[in-house]
């Protein structure tokens, strides 16, 4: 692998600021009390900053596409991406009228964070936001239709956004959040989107808990509701069945974010892998017909919000570094596990070399395997029954 080496990667959708207080414990809301709080953290968030900025501290060349208010959130925001990296706010489009979208992230500590959330200009987002014919990019990652009406109000919108980066040559990666199930985006069927839109899509990556909603609504409901099987024990059989529907609708590598759980991971055989962009497509022959758990890594646990995005980012860079599966699944645990150091959404984030050598000096991650799978050449990675290696 060469280290050194820069990936360009446009990362564009949803961008938000982010209002995070710091949260000492469990707590409850009972209207009428009042609830003790530390101080206030302010950053970006959004696919667009969480895993943008990942790569970019990964060490990735990166392009920011997403659209934000002329308001003081705006600036916040401007000044936050430029505090990053220079130049990192030059791409961002800026809307005469309406206001930034900004979330409100309540994370208490060992525990699942809540949201609420307003998504101001970035409802104006739309494929054609981005040029036609894209930059020369190695990744084009487009993040949280749930949360941009324009990709769930047309059923096609995200499938066109696609196949421009794929006119392109671009290696192209989608990623979810959560919608609001009482919402519109929550009664979309997610389903005929992604079939529609996932032939041109060649990495998808979304949470178990995402999954389950725009796959599997019935199943998500049954899952999420049992006393006896809830969503941080849900079946591996259930995993990875998500994973073959994903490579069945015709995405080139598959993957579920499981939380502390770790990492899924499943590849398409060469055939789709050629259709790829020239990234992904240029190393088929090791991607090809893969499946792999990769266990999470030892840390203490500051914050969960952006974990799942750093995870990506890890991902992603690992195959701009051009490593092979076991490698880049790695890479993403260790990047989500630097994540949550940090109650912010990146700053825990570290360079790669910094993680590289963290890895290298004997970092614990967890040794528990999923029931029959047999032990990678990586500590901490298992090859699952469809493995091909």
């Amino acid at each position: 692998m060469d280290a050194g080496r820069r990936g360009r990667v446009i990362v564009a959708g949803h961008l938000c600021l982010d209002l995070i207080p710091e949260l000492s414990g469990r707590f409850d809301f009972v209207p009428g009390t009042m609830v003790g709080a530390g101080p206030m953290r302010i950053s970006t968030g959004g696919s667009v900053s969480n895993t943008g900025l990942s790569l970019h501290r990964l060490g990735a060349e990166v392009t920011l596409v997403a659209r934000i208010g002329r308001d003081p959130l705006g600036e916040l925001v401007r000044r936050h991406l430029e505090s990053s990296g220079e130049g990192l706010s030059k791409s961002l489009i800026v809307s005469p009228a309406g206001e930034t979208s900004y979330t409100l992230i309540l994370s208490p500590p060992d525990e699942d964070r809540m949201f609420l959330h307003y998504s101001g200009v970035s409802a104006d987002f739309s494929a054609d936001d981005l040029p036609d014919p894209l930059p020369p990019a190695d990744i084009l990652h487009f993040g949280y239709p749930q949360v941009l009406p324009r990709f769930y109000e047309d059923r096609g919108e995200l499938g066109r956004l696609f196949e421009r980066a794929r006119r392109s040559g671009t290696t192209t990666s989608l990623d979810t959040c959560f919608p609001d199930l009482s919402s519109e985006a929550g009664r979309v069927d997610w389903r005929a989107i992604l079939e529609e839109a996932l032939p041109a899509v060649d990495v998808f990556v979304p949470s178990l808990e995402e999954a389950l909603v725009m796959l599997g609504p019935e199943r998500y409901r049954k899952i999420a509701l049992s006393d006896t099987a809830p969503l941080a024990a849900a079946p591996t059989e259930e995993i990875r069945a998500l994973g073959k529907d994903i490579l069945a609708m015709g995405a080139a590598v598959a993957g579920i974010k499981c939380g502390r759980r770790g990492l899924y991971l499943r590849t398409a055989p060469e055939a789709r892998l050629a259709r790829s962009g020239r990234l992904l497509s240029g190393m088929g022959s090791r991607w090809a017909d893969r499946e792999l758990w990769g266990s999470t890594f030892e840390v203490e646990v500051r914050g969960a919000v952006g974990a799942g995005d750093a995870a990506y980012a890890g991902l992603l860079f690992g195959m701009l570094l051009g490593m092979d599966p076991e490698e880049a699944i790695t890479a993403a645990c260790a990047a989500g596990a630097c994540c949550v150091e940090a109650h912010d959404t990146t700053s825990g984030v570290r360079s790669w070399e910094e993680t590289r050598r963290r890895m290298e000096g004997g970092w614990q991650r967890s040794t528990e395997a999923p029931e029959g799978w047999a032990p990678g050449r990586i500590e901490g990675v298992w090859l699952g029954p469809a493995d091909s290696s």
